[in-house]
């Protein structure tokens, strides 16, 4: 299991939404920093020189590292019949025999000596994604799949670079997976009370949906 690219992107205004975006990430070379950035809304990206276009739906705390596994790009790249960049899905860490979308929230991996990252909840794709990809129906197509990578926040500090071994150093004992958390938050709602077993690794935004789920049907 290892890190294949390490991407960042720039802000820039686009066609397809009103709001700059720096959703076309691209390799880099060398160590980047991954720190933590600060709670959503305000806080950006973790990675030292990646930017983001709409602190109010991207970045922060919860949300400060996005990672997708290469085997998920190679899987689209033969249903769509293009070439997929590294980066081309907006993710920081393009991984390789890491089962991403289906790590548990509250799972945590060590980047080779680097940062220690605690998975917090699918990716939930939106206009900006659909109209960067150009692809007629893609959010329903990326939702269906529901093969969403994974967000991660920063437990430790520290430096990654292409090719650092990705460790599972801990995983929960609940059975919620990335995958799991976004399909209670889309497709599958009554998956809600479930996902609360997740605890406080739950992204903060998932928590409260499934709280106020909860609320207003119960747990059954």
């Amino acid at each position: 299991m290892r890190v294949l690219t390490v991407n960042v992107g720039r802000t820039r205004a686009v066609e397809y939404s009103d709001r700059p975006t720096a959703i076309d990430k691209r390799p880099v070379e060398g160590t980047v920093q991954v720190a933590e950035p600060g709670p959503s809304g305000i806080g950006g990206s973790a990675l030292a020189g990646d930017m983001i276009g709409d602190l109010r739906h991207h970045g922060g705390s919860d949300q400060a590292v996005y990672a997708f596994a290469r085997e998920d790009l190679d899987d689209w790249e033969r249903e769509l019949g293009r070439p997929l960049h590294n980066g081309i899905f907006g993710e920081n860490l393009t991984t390789e025999g890491l089962e991403v979308s289906d790590a548990l929230i509250g799972e945590r991996w060590r980047i080779g000596g680097g940062p220690l990252l605690e998975v917090t909840d699918g990716r939930i794709p939106c206009r900006t994604f659909q109209g960067w990809l150009g692809e007629k129906g893609w959010v329903r197509r990326f939702t269906q799949r529901a093969r969403t990578g994974a967000y991660l926040r920063v437990i430790e500090p520290g430096g990654v670079r292409a090719g650092d071994r990705v460790e599972i150093v801990y995983r929960p004992d609940h059975g919620v997976t990335a995958s799991m958390g976004f399909r209670a938050a889309t497709t599958e709602r009554t998956l809600l009370p479930e996902v609360l077993a997740a605890g406080d690794a739950l992204h903060g935004e998932l928590r409260r949906i499934a709280d106020e789920y909860v609320a207003k049907y119960g747990r059954a």
